[in-house]
């Protein structure tokens, strides 16, 4: 019981010295999206998918995408900025782990990158630098993280990639019950 608070001190420096000195910065992060829906692909700025989360303002050639891919920006909108509580931490410890492990598996079917290479150890950064600043994640903000200056995402499964981040919410809830 006595090391305890010397142990949470650690975790708390080493998470800080992590995020501080990190080469996953702004000039790293994502740029581009790839948008793939079946046949469908749409290339467009992490920007310009940023806009459209946070006001709603639909550039032309996401316009064209929702459209073509017969897909409603308003729900796209919703699941892009719903936050999901995780405390960064935790979720770094948690998607260390075989369970974590499974999650990214699952996650990184539908965001990667083009090459598909060290996309779970991507998605674990961009996941955890995501829930940095206020313990929340949402979409947009895993893909503004994510490490590489492109990233591909599947529109076709969004859904399924949003109710992923929330069976994962839940399961840190669960974790954290247990131990505490």
């Amino acid at each position: 019981m006595y090391f305890q608070p010397f142990r949470l001190l650690y975790c708390i420096i080493t998470t800080a010295v992590i995020f501080h000195l990190s080469p996953l910065s702004a000039a790293n992060a994502s740029e581009k999206i790839i948008i793939r829906s079946g046949i469908l692909q749409e290339s467009v700025s992490v920007t310009e998918l940023s806009t459209f989360a946070q006001t709603g303002k639909l550039s032309q050639s996401l316009q064209v995408y929702f459209d073509l891919a017969q897909q409603n920006p308003a729900i796209v909108r919703r699941i892009l900025t719903t936050p999901i509580q995780a405390s960064p931490l935790f979720l770094d410890k948690f998607l260390n782990s075989v369970a974590g492990y499974l999650i990214l598996e699952q996650l990184s079917e539908v965001v990667h990158t083009r090459s598909r290479k060290a996309d779970k150890k991507a998605l674990r950064s961009a996941l955890v630098l995501s829930a940095s600043d206020d313990k929340k994640i949402t979409l947009i903000e895993i893909i503004k993280n994510y490490p590489t200056p492109e990233v591909e995402m599947n529109g076709k499964h969004l859904r399924s990639v949003f109710h992923k981040l929330q069976k994962l919410q839940s399961g840190l809830n669960n974790i954290f019950d247990i131990l505490f």
